[in-house]
């Protein structure tokens, strides 16, 4: 393939707001090495670490310029050598792109790269990577949830949330999630949750413990730390767990409350996942797109060029109502 093939894509050349996302119509389209996969993007889920990233808040901070996403999905155009995994024409999805997935091309290592059923669409296809491993790591791999437990969604109608609501009734726990609009409740209890709850309604918490009937919450599965930590502690049953997916910010918490259950407060991120993690989590998604419980919702869709408005909306808006994606 020649080098000379230029597409369109996101580029970041400095920190800051949104409007540092500029659309460039001159980039080279990326070759994939050994073991790397080139994929024809159609769409290219959007995360709220990636405005992190963006802003240089994150922990982590990529070299400059490069180009945001890593949730694509499309067909495979080409592969490097030594991949047998997935060929050209093949639909597929992925966890990670090498070259960034906020563009009309992408490379990916082939252990990232994922069929895609026939019955999921492209832009679901983009709502699974993160959300849907994000979930499994924090359910499976750091809460060690088992069936029959408890388990709250902390902000359960985004990509993440509704991922983990699916997750753990396919799972066998009693869900209950929460959401901060009618719209986003609704979504909830459609998408595997036994019980929703509005988390702006003053109160909500009694009636959470009051579901429980006053016994607490195994599982905490929590979007937003910065806000709910402090209370998400009270809310534990002994030996309750709390695994922090986002946080926008410091809390003070009282650290007798998780003396008083012997609870644990749990950090996720998928970056430290070990290939056989990745492996496990896989083949359980898989089995849900072939069994039919992992559906992802999809919610706004921006085409390319309006990548700033959906960086400025997934942060600002009132209520999450599905994953948001880009569309080429």
């Amino acid at each position: 393939m020649s080098a000379c093939r230029l597409m369109r894509a996101i580029r970041v050349s400095e920190f800051g707001a949104p409007s540092v996302l500029s659309l460039c119509s001159d980039v080279t389209v990326p070759e994939p090495g050994p073991r790397q996969v080139l994929i024809r993007v159609h769409a290219c889920g959007v995360n709220p670490v990636e405005t992190y990233i963006r802003a240089g808040t994150y922990a982590r901070k990529p070299a400059l310029p490069y180009t945001p996403g890593t949730d694509v999905s499309g067909v495979v155009e080409t592969v490097g050598e030594g991949v047998s995994s997935v060929k050209a024409g093949d639909r597929v999805f992925t966890t990670a792109t090498v070259s960034g997935g906020y563009a009309e091309y992408a490379v990916a290592a082939d252990d990232c790269v994922y069929k895609l059923p026939d019955a999921l669409d492209f832009t679901q296809g983009a709502a699974v990577g993160i959300p849907y491993f994000t979930a499994y790591r924090a359910l499976v791999h750091k809460a060690h949830a088992k069936a029959g437990e408890t388990v709250l969604i902390h902000g359960a109608s985004g990509g993440t949330g509704m991922a983990a609501c699916q997750m753990s009734r396919a799972l066998g726990l009693r869900v209950l999630g929460t959401a901060g609009t009618p719209e986003g409740m609704k979504l909830v209890l459609n998408n595997g949750a036994h019980l929703a709850f509005n988390h702006r309604e003053e109160g909500y918490t009694d009636k959470i413990m009051k579901a429980t009937e006053g016994r607490g919450i195994d599982v905490i599965v929590e979007m937003l730390s910065n806000v709910n930590l402090s209370k998400d502690l009270q809310m534990l049953a002994y030996g309750g767990r709390v695994t922090i997916i986002g946080c926008r910010g410091s809390i003070e918490i009282n650290p007798r409350d998780t003396m008083a259950k012997e609870s644990s407060i749990i950090g996720v991120i998928l970056f430290y996942a070990t290939a056989e993690e990745k492996k496990e989590c896989g083949a359980l998604l898989c089995a849900g797109m072939e069994t039919g419980w992992l559906r992802p919702v999809v919610g706004s869709k921006y085409p390319l060029d309006k990548a700033a408005q959906a960086h400025h909306d997934i942060i600002e808006s009132p209520g999450a109502a599905g994953k948001i994606v880009l569309t080429m």
